[in-house]
């Protein structure tokens, strides 16, 4: 009797060495893949012009050629995945649905509801380990518990690791088993599904398989300075491909592959930036009540200002602080950020404006093409410093400074702070200390053409101090 299967993709758009797509293929006799735009997720997006519907719907029709030129192709569905993913299981009578890992609080909660209607049925869920090297309680310390430090964590992922880990799954000795969508009907449109198309060419952010590898290819041939250049925005020196990472376009075994077998200094700082984005996974999966509190929770009792105008003008980049406006606009007109970027950013906004890190997080998740719960989580809770592993809380980011050591010939804020275009290297970080005479000469007003500091850096620093102090954790006291 012939067995057949059906494999979900999700964030996983690829049809090489794809962990559940093997598995499925070499247990079984046919083979169906679907996809679905899940109306779960959709509709609660507060655009419709989202870029990253535009980004995984080009690789979902790049994915379905793909797999048509192989004898299958994807059934599409729009519909919210928890009723559709059983319903289509009994349509095609298959034996088991098979998917890769999802370590989000809701999609476990999904994939749990999936599970539980396909086992009424009596039909098999089975999911593998797809988008990390480690994952959940696969790296703990001596004494069995989550790491909360990065440092060690990374030593232990590195003394693990074997060429088994990063080893691809060979997908494509098994593809003839693939067989076609029972009815032939295309990929619904944007418009189709509620979403108007975003030009992804203007945003120099290629998609698919093909855009990933054409990403990776580039960064091979500057791997060795990633180390030297990652810091600097205006320098092209880190690898663009967190997008292809978040939905799956790349494969993640392949490319801390190449990292730890190239080796040298570039390579290594690469591979544990890899590792980082692990670290987080692991965080979220071990204490998913991250998604709303403090890692450390005493750092819940912190009193953050309420200042919407404050706010407004962070999300707009009209702070009248050049490194953090500029950072701000690239953000909201590309869905991208430069990772040094984002930590200016958010300590900006926690630690010179006081706003509560949730607020900056959740506006982070509506903007970045890149958004990955577990990463935007840790990332904002280290500049926070309420998180593991945390930035310490006596320690504050110079926005000045951070822009003179990063930017130092404001060439990156040059590009999204167009009123700031004329203004000399020496004055561009802190436009306000421009003599009057000279703003008038280059036809600029500081607080009128571009906005005045909205709040004093030195203050700013002395009343996060008090507000940290009051509930701090022993033993982390400043200096």
């Amino acid at each position: 009797m012939e067995r057949k299967a059906l494999v979900w993709f999700r964030r996983d758009l690829r049809h090489f060495d794809h962990a559940a797509l093997y598995h499925a293929l070499r247990d079984n006799d046919a083979v169906y893949a679907v996809f679905v735009f899940d109306r779960d997720i959709l509709d609660a997006l507060p655009s419709r012009t989202d870029r990253r519907v535009g980004f995984i719907h080009a690789a979902v029709l790049e994915l379905d050629a793909a797999l048509r030129a192989r004898g299958g192709g994807l059934i599409v569905i729009d519909g919210r995945a928890e009723a559709e993913l059983p319903a289509l299981a009994a349509r095609l009578g298959v034996d088991a649905v098979y998917a890769n890992h999802d370590y989000e609080p809701q999609a476990i909660a999904r994939d749990a509801a999936v599970a539980e209607a396909l086992a009424a049925q009596g039909r098999a869920w089975r999911s593998f380990k797809d988008q990390v090297i480690f994952e959940r309680d696969e790296i703990l310390t001596q004494a069995g518990t989550p790491y909360g430090v990065f440092t060690p964590y990374r030593c232990a992922w590195l003394a693990a690791l074997t060429p088994d880990h990063v080893a691809s799954f060979p997908v494509a000795e098994h593809l003839a088993r693939l067989r076609p969508p029972p009815v032939a009907t295309p990929v619904p449109s944007l418009d189709a599904l509620g979403f108007s198309a975003c030009n992804l060419a203007d945003l120099e952010l290629p998609t698919g398989m093909s855009g990933g590898e054409t990403l990776f290819a580039d960064f091979r041939d500057r791997i060795d300075a990633y180390r030297q250049l990652r810091d600097f925005p205006a320098r092209k020196g880190v690898s663009y491909l967190s997008a292809h990472l978040r939905f799956g376009t790349v494969s993640i075994r392949q490319l801390a592959s190449y990292a730890w077998c190239h080796g040298g200094q570039g390579a290594e700082t690469w591979l544990a930036e890899l590792i980082w984005r692990e670290f987080y996974q692991m965080v979220l999966w071990h204490r998913p009540e991250v998604v709303a509190h403090c890692y450390r929770p005493a750092l819940d009792a912190l009193q953050w200002d309420d200042w919407p105008e404050g706010f407004a003008a962070w999300c707009a980049g009209r702070t009248g602080y050049p490194i953090v406006d500029a950072a701000m606009r690239q953000l909201n007109q590309t869905g991208y950020m430069h990772n040094r970027l984002r930590m200016i950013a958010a300590s900006f906004l926690t630690k010179d404006l006081g706003i509560d890190w949730r607020r900056g997080e959740r506006y982070f998740a509506q903007q970045l093409n890149d958004y990955d719960l577990a990463a935007n989580n840790g990332g904002w809770q280290w500049a926070a410093s309420t998180g593991c592993d945390a930035q310490p809380w006596f320690r504050i980011f110079n926005p000045v400074t951070q822009s003179q050591k990063f930017d130092a010939e404001g060439r990156f804020i040059r590009r999204y702070v167009p009123e700031l275009a004329a203004v000399p290297a020496r004055f561009i970080h802190a436009p306000w200390t421009l003599p009057p005479v000279e703003q008038a000469a280059l036809g600029l007003r500081i607080g009128a053409d571009y906005p005045a500091p909205i709040v004093d850096h030195a203050a700013a620093r002395a009343r996060t101090l008090a507000r940290f102090r009051v509930v701090a954790p022993a033993g982390a006291d400043a200096p």
